[in-house]
């Protein structure tokens, strides 16, 4: 398959862990050059560009915080000065919170915590996405993918940002596609499910277990699963699939509530 990823720049956002930085070392291994970004620990973000630089791409770690929204300018304004213009953008960044799903009911979430993470996750992911997209209709080519969370379709009891937020981000990505896909720009969301990555989680085996006993393959996706199917649709191979929500093995699960 080729992907027509061959010197295209990538920017990556959330690069240094997880789906991101599996993400960003797919690209690197498709030849691209790509910019990750990462909120803290720029050591972290180092490696994993060292990583995509042996896979055989380019690659730039970038500072960018979802949160303080003048960080996304210049983020952007960094990998075009070193490459040109973005051609693929991976929204993966994200706002956990600090209410985590089924720690209070929903009624005791304060407002401030709403505020702050549709600030990020929502205002954030369009202010990126509004950073980039002029240069992808000048070209006439680009991939956006916009990283979003089962969590957002089947819910979980308690406070609802995070799901909410994710949801937001269907809705962009339709829009988006009407809006630019006459531009040669295609827009979709991967709503991953409960995900393997390197980072220790607190969910016990048992759990992990359970959620992959119902999915049709009987396992949880790994990060590099879903880099996979991220890498397809970013990339010139997917030549007319936008505004889709696609979900993961693990989504398929559709166990978030547990």
């Amino acid at each position: 398959m080729d992907t027509g990823l061959t010197n295209k720049v990538v920017l990556v956002t959330g690069g240094s862990s997880g789906i991101g930085a599996a993400t960003a070392v797919a690209y690197g291994a498709a030849g691209a050059r790509v910019a990750l970004t990462y909120r803290s620990g720029p050591d972290r973000a180092r490696q994993v560009a060292e990583r995509v630089e042996q896979a055989g791409g380019e690659a730039l770690a970038v500072p960018l915080d979802l949160e303080r929204h003048e960080t996304i300018e210049p983020a952007v304004a960094a990998v075009t000065e070193r490459w040109g213009d973005v051609d693929v953008l991976i929204g993966n960044a994200v706002r956990w919170g600090t209410i985590m799903p089924n720690s209070i009911p929903f009624e005791e979430v304060p407002a401030e915590e709403w505020t702050a993470g549709l600030h990020a996750n929502v205002v954030g992911n369009a202010l990126l996405v509004k950073a980039v997209l002029p240069g992808m209709r000048a070209n006439g080519f680009g991939r956006i993918v916009l990283i979003s969370s089962g969590v957002a379709e089947e819910g979980v009891p308690g406070p609802g940002v995070y799901g909410t937020a994710k949801m937001a981000l269907h809705g962009m990505a339709r829009a988006l596609a009407w809006d630019a896909g006459r531009d040669g720009i295609l827009v979709n969301v991967v709503a991953a499910g409960l995900t393997l990555t390197e980072r220790e989680r607190p969910v016990s085996q048992e759990m992990l277990d359970s959620v992959a006993a119902r999915t049709p393959t009987r396992r949880l996706s790994t990060a590099e699963d879903t880099a996979g199917l991220i890498l397809y649709l970013g990339s010139g191979a997917n030549r007319n699939l936008t505004g889709e929500i696609v979900r993961d093995g693990s989504n398929a699960a559709r166990s978030a509530h547990l």
